[in-house]
């Protein structure tokens, strides 16, 4: 009951954009994605090496990139080495040492392969090169595979590989190896309240601990936005530390940019069911409907968020968390939960601001003022007026700052009534109040040459 009364903390702005500050940053989280869940398990070589097999046979697609491709299992394997030991950064593709020169065909080879894959759909790249090498149309080494690949990706001419047969696979019970190791996210929809003679949407957050089945956090709300995940997935950082994966359904919710840039900043998997497939997320279909039978059944005339929540916290501390759970061997979830052998992080509340925070490129008026969110801010740096800047902030609180050459410079609220006794900014860096008059007089310099006359230094005679 502890925590409805507590002061919250301060709400994430809405509709704010969360993105990888680079192509590089994003194609390193769109790699954890595929890999970051096997380096939470314990897999010995060969179960590591099926796993890989399978992720290989699997259709990912890249950011920046409208169509879908396959990763061999050497490239897998390298991206899971590389992410276990050095993090997200290890996973940023390197700059080409041959980038800025052209690398695409001329327009005869490109026409050429382009006539040969619409007539033979069924010959594959190797084929195709051998045979082109082989009549002399090609020189030996003039093209690789991987360009003549990417070629008909963008021509719209990739090979559709027969799918693999079978029938539908067996369904398994399965369970995470420990408390705290992965979570689930979800939404419920719980009956509308009345506030103010108005019909409002009741939608329950909630975030559930597999492997005990604690929940670590739950909310109320009017809304089911991506903010509304974040703010109650910090909620549950803060105080219970980070698990390992984050498992989720497909809602919009949670497959925005900013939920999959920030977990990966702070080093969590995120995994997503398979769509249609709600057997898969069977563990929190059961807690709703528990939920619903023990509580949001019996919720009669509700008239704010904070009744519900009331009656939420009361339910879970009272009943759900101490009740005997089949799956538990008819252990209580808080008992399973607290058991938990919770291990070192480092996550703090500079780790969590660097993770949501977010970076916009902005160009200061000539009254060194920005507006970052419909609010005015100003830079005392006058020398930047005019000029686009980097804007970054973060979600937790919202208040921005510039990034110039490597410094961090604060940003102020605009003050209209202080400014008008204040002093203005120089600028330029280190000017003087007073601009100094620099002579300049190139007419005179040559006649002072004719008649002979000579300047001192300062350019006076």
């Amino acid at each position: 009951m502890d925590e409805c009364t507590s002061a919250a903390p301060p709400p994430i702005p809405k509709i704010t954009p969360l993105a990888p500050k680079d192509h590089a940053e994003a194609v390193a989280i769109f790699r954890s994605e595929i890999v970051g869940a096997l380096t939470r398990k314990e897999l010995d070589h060969g179960e590591l090496r099926a796993a890989f097999r399978l992720l290989s046979q699997e259709r990912f697609r890249p950011p920046g990139v409208e169509t879908t491709r396959r990763y061999s299992v050497a490239t897998l394997e390298r991206w899971f080495y590389a992410y276990k030991a050095g993090g997200l950064v290890a996973l940023r593709p390197a700059r080409r040492s041959d980038r800025g020169h052209a690398q695409e065909l001329p327009a005869e080879q490109r026409q050429l392969l382009v006539d040969i894959r619409k007539e033979h759909r069924s010959a594959s790249v190797p084929l195709i090169l051998r045979t082109l090498f082989a009549d002399g149309r090609l020189e030996a080494g003039a093209v690789s595979p991987a360009t003549v690949r990417r070629l008909y990706v963008a021509e719209g001419l990739d090979r559709v590989p027969m799918r693999e047969g079978g029938g539908q696979k067996t369904r398994l019970r399965w369970e995470a190896a420990s408390p705290g190791a992965l979570w689930h996210a979800d939404v419920c929809h719980g009956p509308a309240l009345t506030i103010d003679g108005r019909s409002r949407p009741l939608r329950i957050h909630a975030l559930l601990d597999d492997a005990s089945r604690f929940i670590v956090a739950i909310e109320a709300r009017h809304t089911e936005r991506e903010t509304d995940m974040l703010e109650i997935l910090v909620r549950a950082l803060r105080k219970h530390g980070p698990p390992d994966v984050l498992y989720l359904d497909n809602g919009a919710t949670y497959i925005g940019e900013i939920l999959r840039t920030a977990c990966a900043r702070l080093g969590i998997s995120l995994l997503h069911a398979r769509p249609y497939d709600a057997p898969a997320r069977g563990k929190m279909e059961r807690f709703w409907r528990t939920l619903r039978e023990g509580c949001l059944d019996h919720l009669g005339s509700m008239t704010s968020l904070h009744d519900v929540e009331v009656r939420l916290y009361a339910f879970l501390d009272q009943h759900y968390h101490r009740a005997p759970h089949a799956s538990l061997m008819g252990r209580a979830p808080a008992a399973v939960f607290a058991a938990r052998e919770r291990p070192a992080d480092d996550l703090d509340e500079q780790k969590l601001k660097d993770a949501l925070t977010v970076r916009e490129r902005r160009r200061v008026r000539a009254d060194t003022t920005v507006s970052v969110d419909g609010q005015d801010w100003e830079l005392d740096q006058g020398f930047l007026a005019g000029r686009v800047v980097t804007v970054g902030r973060s979600l937790l609180d919202g208040v921005p700052w510039v990034e110039h050459e490597g410094q961090r410079l604060p940003l102020h609220p605009v003050d209209p009534k202080a400014n008008a006794h204040r002093r203005r900014p120089p600028r330029r860096p280190g000017a003087p109040d007073e601009a100094r008059v620099t002579p300049f007089d190139p007419a005179g310099a040559l006649l002072d040459r004719a008649v002979g006359r000579r300047r001192d230094e300062e350019g006076t005679r």
